[in-house]
């Protein structure tokens, strides 16, 4: 069965650590530091096997060259050469295996231009959406365009209703407190 399990890492970022409970190979999302993931895989006993970046924003991939040089994982994400260490670059309808499970790469731009999500349609559906879905809201633009960001979070629509969302950050408390304020 595959398990995740949020690391925190710096003020508001989740890393995303994915794991079947037949390995002690795990995965993990967008590592913006490496501290955590290395503590938290010593004192677990695990060894990283794979490692998924959603987009090019520092606190998505700070940790990546430290965990490279300790680890050497399977790096994965979007085709963007200033994301140093990808060595398999994917982009949209692309499949990738993942701890047992068949991830769809599925191209998010609005909050950057280079931003990809990754669902998994299995037994929970999983989406990793890094930056562009939060709980009560989406990313800011940064790249893209509005109608680049509705066109993603419409496709997110279209999965299933039972999709576990796993976000890149823990907003929720401040996105309510705007909406409640109604100063859009």
């Amino acid at each position: 069965m595959l398990s995740v399990t949020p690391i925190p890492a710096l003020s508001d970022n989740y890393i995303w650590l994915l794991r079947q409970d037949t390995s002690q190979e795990v995965c993990v999302v967008d590592p913006g530091e490496a501290l955590p993931v290395i503590e938290f895989l010593e004192r677990e006993s695990l060894s990283l096997g794979t490692v998924l970046i959603t987009h090019h924003h520092p606190d998505h991939t700070d940790g990546l060259g430290e965990l490279i040089k300790r680890y050497a994982p399977r790096v994965i994400g979007p085709a963007n050469p200033s994301i140093e260490g990808i060595d398999e670059r994917v982009g949209d309808g692309d499949e990738i295996r993942v701890m047992g499970r068949l991830f769809e790469v599925i191209e998010t731009p609005g909050h950057t231009l280079d931003h990809i999500s990754y669902f998994t349609p299995g037994i929970p559906p999983l989406l990793f959406c890094g930056d562009t879905l939060f709980c009560a809201g989406c990313g800011r633009l940064f790249e893209g365009t509005p109608e680049q960001m509705h066109k993603a979070l419409t496709r997110f629509a279209d999965l299933p209703e039972d999709t576990f969302v796993f976000a890149a950050h823990e907003y929720t408390l401040a996105n309510l407190r705007f909406a409640r304020e109604g100063r859009y």
